[in-house]
């Protein structure tokens, strides 16, 4: 890790806990006013009016609007990897930052077809990479500790991967950012989240482990073996969502915690992604239960695990597509809903402005 990263993550570190900035009720009141005479019948479109209202009260605005989406994708590697868990060797994690830098991933077409600023922050690839385009070198190590016999990391390490993603925003809010996208890159990963989940919602890892990458049943089967050892060695993991990231995590998952709490801090409405990105999300309303009021979930991951970590977050998923790839694509995917909410609510005609007779009153 860098002297720099490592100096950031420590330089305040009662910053985990600071409550998330207080939502606008007189903006949200404003919208639902504006709401009440637009040509349509009240609730007539459903869910969009209701996440219009959320973002209006979210930006402290009547009409919001999202122009500036900042979309950022935290990879790292993970040394539970060793344990067989994915079917993709761990060398994948640093040639998909070099496909991320080159424009060829999949959330780098949604970014460009977004208008979406993409930034690609490496918190743990195995070995260092040579400077790329759009990367910020954040690396803290050269991938986490193998969960099923050593910790991920230690309290140097949470701390400089919590910074990592508490920077991230605030590069994201000097470029102007008006919502916050997070995304994941890391072999492996899916393991380190569904253990930290199993922690956190005392689950069986049986229910929570999935495919991942492409497991067949059996080793979905193996994975689920892998968690419950590492759940095992490390049993004090759940007395804390700190312990559990510490233990169990990966330095993308933490910084992914610290990129939303930084975001409820600063009022910067977030737009979760799938399993990775809610496991983050979850940990992130266990430090600070206020957070959970910044986030809109995106989508429901195709990730067996899903279901179980939404079911203790904030609201429900705008989309349910079978996505389960990662990157921050469910969310980019579904920010053109955002988008339309938005336009409808500040677009539409009124009954007064249109001429049009409105609801009688009995």
């Amino acid at each position: 890790m860098t002297d720099r990263v490592r100096a950031s993550g420590n330089d305040d570190p009662g910053w985990l806990d600071a409550p998330a900035a207080a939502l606008d009720g007189a903006a949200r009141a404003a919208g639902e006013a504006r709401q009440a005479g637009l040509t349509k019948p009240p609730g007539s479109l459903g869910r969009l009016e209701r996440l219009v209202l959320d973002l209006c009260a979210m930006q402290g605005r009547e009409r919001p609007a999202v122009d500036r989406p900042a979309i950022v994708v935290f990879a790292g590697d993970h040394g539970v990897a060793a344990e067989g868990v994915s079917a993709f060797p761990q060398a994948v994690t640093g040639e998909m930052v070099r496909n991320f830098a080159r424009g060829g991933a999949a959330i780098s077409v949604l970014a460009r077809s977004l208008g979406a600023r993409l930034e690609v922050v490496n918190v743990g690839t195995v070995a260092a990479l040579e400077v790329l385009p759009g990367v910020i070198d954040a690396r803290v190590g050269p991938g986490t500790g193998n969960i099923a016999r050593e910790p991920a990391m230690d309290a140097g390490g949470i701390a400089a991967a919590l910074a990592a993603g508490r920077e991230a925003v605030d590069r994201a809010l000097a470029h102007g950012a008006d919502l916050f996208i997070g995304g994941d890159m890391g072999i492996a990963n899916t393991t380190a989240a569904s253990a930290v989940a199993c922690a956190l919602l005392d689950a069986d890892p049986a229910d929570l482990a999935g495919p991942g990458t492409g497991l067949d049943a059996a080793g979905v089967r193996r994975k689920a073996g892998v968690i419950g050892r590492a759940l095992h060695r490390h049993a004090g993991a759940a007395s804390s969502p700190l312990e559990a990231l510490r233990c169990l995590g990966g330095f993308e998952i933490a910084a992914l915690t610290g990129a939303y709490l930084r975001g409820a801090q600063c009022g910067l409405p977030l737009l979760v992604d799938g399993f990775i990105s809610s496991v983050a999300a979850l940990a992130a309303c266990r430090l600070q239960a206020s957070a959970g009021s910044w986030m809109l979930l995106a989508h429901r991951s195709a990730e067996p695990g899903h279901a179980r970590v939404v079911a203790a977050l904030p609201g429900e998923p705008l989309l349910d597509l079978g996505m389960r790839l990662g990157e921050g694509s469910g969310a980019a995917t579904a920010l053109p809903l955002l988008r339309l909410a938005c336009a409808l609510h500040a677009g539409m005609a009124t009954f007064e402005e249109a001429a049009v007779s409105g609801r009688l009153h009995e």
